[in-house]
């Protein structure tokens, strides 16, 4: 596969993930240099690459649990994915997934996959915050570089668009409420899939931004559920921090759909330096 230099424009997600079979249960991809933020790729997108490995040797082709631990970032350029099946059900298989690169392990996942039926709807919802009120249209674009100026390259290929209540940290002013709301869009109107559903709950800036800014939050784990297969179009997003201690913060994030579906919801275990 072929690596893609720093500064090549618009990659679709679909490109950006793609793997190549190479062996049962073995496929080769590229970290694309353009889905990274400063020389880090995102967590999100590592595990999409992973959903992608599991659903390609299951009987079943959506993810809809993932739960992945980051051992070591790896640098853009070529990785290796590794897909066993450890059950293999008649509505949903588990199957372990492995990224390397040069021999050394980087992210670990167990993956849960199923097949989701587009024509369904929820049984029961009242547990779920309240979707965002803010139209895409009224939410204000995140630009590509961040208060210490380097270039998160990431933020050029996809749209964040902050709700005006979400946005203080970005002119030195965070609000303290640890909460990030708005919208996301993948490169030029790409739809979401489950797989990239794996990204987009990983795809907003940390919610500790709204508390105090800090540089790189590192994902340690990451758990995300796929509930639903979205319409087309951006997803609404709601990032919430819970609780900071020990250098540590953990996160909720709940996304749905333009039809105001819950899709996809996460949490996760990052390292985060305040104060």
């Amino acid at each position: 596969m072929t690596v893609r230099a720093p500064g090549a424009g618009q990659v679709p997600f679909a490109e950006a993930s793609r793997l190549a079979f190479s062996a049962p249960g073995r496929f080769d991809a590229d970290v694309d240099p353009e889905w990274t933020i400063g020389d880090k790729p995102n967590g999100g997108y590592l595990l999409a690459m992973l959903g992608r490995a599991a659903g390609s040797v299951s009987t079943h082709g959506h993810v809809i649990a993932a739960s992945a631990h980051y051992l070591h970032s790896p640098v853009p350029g070529p990785v290796v994915i590794e897909a066993e099946v450890l059950r293999a059900g008649r509505s949903a298989s588990q199957v372990r997934a492995r990224m390397s690169q040069d021999e050394q392990a980087c992210v670990e996942a167990l993956v849960t996959t199923s097949q989701l039926d587009g024509t369904t709807a929820p049984y029961w919802d009242q547990g779920l915050p309240a979707v965002g009120r803010v139209a895409y249209e009224d939410c204000v674009r995140l630009i590509p570089r961040p208060p210490d100026g380097r270039r998160v390259a990431i933020m050029e290929q996809v749209e964040v668009r902050l709700e005006p209540g979400s946005s203080g940290f970005t002119t030195g002013q965070p609000s303290g409420r640890g909460e990030l709301r708005g919208w996301l869009a993948l490169p030029a109107g790409e739809a979401f899939d489950p797989a990239s559903l794996l990204f987009a709950v990983d795809a907003f800036p940390p919610a500790t931004f709204e508390i105090e800014y800090s540089g790189w939050v590192p994902t340690l784990e990451l758990t995300a559920y796929v509930r639903a297969l979205p319409a087309p179009g951006p997803v609404q997003v709601l990032q919430r921090a819970q609780l900071i201690d020990a250098q540590r913060v953990d996160e909720q994030c709940f996304i749905w759909d333009r039809t105001g579906r819950m899709v996809a919801q996460a949490c996760q275990l990052a390292g985060v330096r305040l104060g």
